[in-house]
């Protein structure tokens, strides 16, 4: 810290930083909140904030994607109560979850779909970004710059999963990245904002000479990549407007204009920090300490230690003569260390895609960070100080404007740390206050629209089944071993002897009439295993797919047959292939049904349509501007009726804590009850909830099944599905 405000003092000094004497803007969000809305004439109270334990269930959910534990209710109940909520924040933002939980939010803006063409890769490369803090501007430099083979450099999905078509690319990188729908501009001029159709196409034009290419060895494709050559598809007139011969190539335009810089000391601070990461990484190599891991996101290019220098004498020289504004000094000092720092290392890099980059990622590009931190802001709090989140227009204006531009220059000033960014925002009062209580819908609406109370929210579909999971003790097995026996049957194809092998086909009747010998012993009840399983699905593992991708080069370097090889390997197998015949057989199985399920985070996504996820709003990532889902539906009502995943949830099992408080001379349910309370809505029961909860468990078929019936009835409560 001593380094940055040494550095920051040095800036000023030299005229870099001159404007930020004359900041005056409060540092404190709750402060900037504060005072926009005075200044809008908001006179409502708002709302308290809530308790301890509905602030540690939030939160946790929010940031891990579930509900916390019993072990984690009382670890935080144990700590002070004037740091215990700070103390927590810090933790989750550490926890291996919490990039699964933020590749969800990643993927649902970014469109990422483990199908599509380096989708897993891709996928895979935003978990890992997230987990080691890449900052956000080099992450979203190298999805638009980067070049090369999908299965080794994962970022190029980016460009491959929409062939890497120029129109679309454009729409996507602008709203994605900018939140600007300038999409429609392909075909008009933008009907309620001021994009025009060439704005469009200098934009596409910049994607232009990017190719996607695919390399075949006959009817395999051996390795999809992207290649830049020299001649643009991107035309100017459109096509239909002019003769074909009278378009020219369309000269690369961003149409965003950056902003003039009077007041951005925000930019000094994000040198002055960026320079003082060099600076420490720098320090532990020349200590001989093996940390390439930790200074990964800052020691991948710029030499920012010469860059500074440099400025620092010209803004000496120039301050002699004139004032400088830190927009004079830094603009060129800014796009050299972006260019250095956008550099890939190893793999192709398109030049006119990364000087796209270096301007989309601007520090002065103020859709750049506001658009992106206006997506967090409504994920955590549950609406957009601009709504629909990329449609920043002249026609949709943000409510607070202040308060995002606040936030927005903090996340830059920061270096684009996304852990830092969340932490300013649940660490808010916004973030922790109450639902607006018993008051009509027009002052719900008011005080919602002012952050003065945070809107209900249900949980994502994500988040909702594996909170699930984690209240059903269903991470891992929890009935003993042989509890739960069932006996399977199922009908299979089986291969006969072929004809040409007498002895053998002789040897298989006999041993298919042993078998039958011994079913005939055994009542024949048809267990049909359920095709349609609607809730459980393989994890990914993600250091695996990015693995792979090395593993494919070594693949690709060792020798490739040649046609004429392949054809005649084929042909052999196809002489040496035996003509059989097939008959069906009943296969009995006895299986232990002692399930246990994955966490949804790292399933395939977008899930099938009919699965859980889906059905509870998971979106289809197909299209722009593909939002989830929150209504209800008798879908989803059905589901958690009546779903495994529930029932299996709610069931008690030997391996839990709460067994032992159901069965034998040890029983005591008035703990158990309470535990469950605890293990489910995060909380203590009432008085009123305690003697139902008795009643309930001691009316059942045994306290077991009574338990069951408890635990069924609050998975199914919307206290459970809600967020507090």
């Amino acid at each position: 810290m001593k380094r940055v405000v040494a550095m920051c003092a040095v800036l000023v000094a030299s005229g870099i930083l001159a404007v930020s004497a004359r900041a005056e803007t409060p540092r404190s969000l709750d402060g900037v909140l504060l005072d926009e809305n005075k200044s809008l004439g908001v006179t409502l109270t708002p709302q308290p904030k809530v308790d301890d334990l509905a602030f540690l269930r939030r939160v946790t959910i929010d940031l891990v994607g579930r509900i916390p534990t019993t072990v984690e209710m009382d670890e935080f109940l144990a700590a002070p109560a004037a740091s215990r909520r700070e103390r927590v924040v810090d933790k989750l933002l550490q926890d291996d979850r919490f990039a699964d939980r933020w590749t969800t939010f990643f993927g649902d803006f970014m469109r990422l779909r483990s199908g599509a063409e380096g989708g897993a890769a891709l996928t895979a490369f935003i978990h890992e970004a997230i987990q080691s803090g890449l900052p956000y501007d080099e992450l979203a430099r190298r999805m638009i710059a980067a070049g090369g083979k999908s299965g080794t450099v994962p970022e190029v999905g980016f460009i491959l999963s929409d062939n890497a078509d120029p129109m679309q690319l454009a729409g996507i990188t602008s709203q994605v990245f900018m939140g600007v729908r300038m999409a429609c501009a392909e075909c008009h001029d933008h009907p309620f904002d001021k994009w025009t159709r060439k704005d469009f196409y200098g934009l596409a034009a910049f994607f232009g000479k990017t190719r996607r290419v695919e390399r075949r060895l006959g009817q395999r494709i051996f390795a999809t990549y992207t290649t830049d050559i020299e001649q643009t598809t991107v035309l100017w007139p459109p096509q239909g407007q002019v003769e074909d011969s009278e378009r020219k190539p369309m000269t690369p335009t961003f149409p965003i204009g950056l902003d003039s810089g009077k007041n951005a000391d925000y930019i000094g601070r994000l040198l002055a920090l960026r320079k003082s990461q060099i600076d420490e990484s720098k320090q532990a190599k020349l200590a001989g300490a093996d940390q390439q891991s930790e200074v990964k996101k800052v020691d991948e290019g710029p030499n920012i230690d010469d860059l500074l220098t440099d400025a620092g004498k010209k803004a000496l020289q120039r301050a002699s003569g004139k004032s400088v504004s830190v927009a004079d000094l830094a603009r060129q000092e800014i796009k050299e260390i972006q260019a250095y720092a956008a550099d890939p290392g190893s793999y192709n890099i398109s030049e006119i895609r990364l000087n796209l980059a270096r301007l989309v990622t601007d520090p002065r590009n103020r859709y750049f960070s506001r658009s992106f931190v206006n997506r967090v802001w409504a994920e955590l709090i549950g609406r957009g100080i601009v709504t629909p989140v990329d449609d920043f227009s002249s026609e949709n204006k943000p409510t607070h404007p202040k308060t995002l531009d606040f936030m927005a220059d903090e996340f830059v000033a920061t270096g684009y740390d996304f852990r830092t960014l969340i932490r300013l925002i649940v660490t808010s009062d916004a973030y922790q206050r109450q639902h607006a209580g018993s008051v009509t819908e027009e002052v719900r609406n008011e005080l919602e629209a002012a952050y003065l109370a945070v809107p209900i929210r249900r949980m994502i579909s994500e988040t909702l089944y594996d909170s699930i999971v984690i209240a059903g003790h269903l991470f891992d097995v929890k009935h003993v071993a042989g509890k739960n026996l069932k006996t399977v049957w199922s009908q299979v194809r089986v291969m006969k002897a072929p004809v040409a092998t007498v002895a053998d086909q002789l040897n298989a009747v006999a041993s298919e009439t042993k078998k039958m010998e011994a079913m005939k012993k055994e009542p024949v009840q048809l267990t049909k295993v359920d095709p349609y399983d609607l809730e459980s699905a393989i994890e990914i593992d993600f250091n695996a797919v990015l693995n792979r991708g090395k593993m494919n080069v070594k693949i690709e370097q060792m020798q490739v047959k040649s046609k004429e090889e392949i054809e005649a390997e084929r042909m052999a197998a196809q002489a040496t292939r035996i003509n059989a015949d097939y008959f069906d057989r009943f296969v009995k199985a006895v299986v232990d049904d002692n399930p246990k399920f994955t966490s949804s985070l790292r399933m395939p996504a977008p899930a099938a349509p009919e699965h859980f996820l889906r059905v509870f709003g998971q979106p289809g990532r197909t299209e722009l501007g593909d939002f989830r889902d929150d209504s209800s539906s008798m879908r989803q009502a059905l589901m958690i009726l009546n779903g495994r995943l529930t029932n299996e949830a709610a069931r008690v099992g030997e391996l839990e804590p709460i067994y032992e408080l159901l069965v034998g001379e040890t029983s005591n349910v008035p703990r158990a009850v309470r535990l469950a309370y605890a293990e489910l809505l995060t909380r203590e029961p009432s008085a009123a909830e305690l003697a139902d909860g008795q009643s309930l468990v001691r009316g059942g078929e045994n306290l077991l099944a009574g338990m069951a019936d408890l635990r069924w009835i609050l998975l199914n409560s919307n206290e459970f599905r809600f967020i507090p």
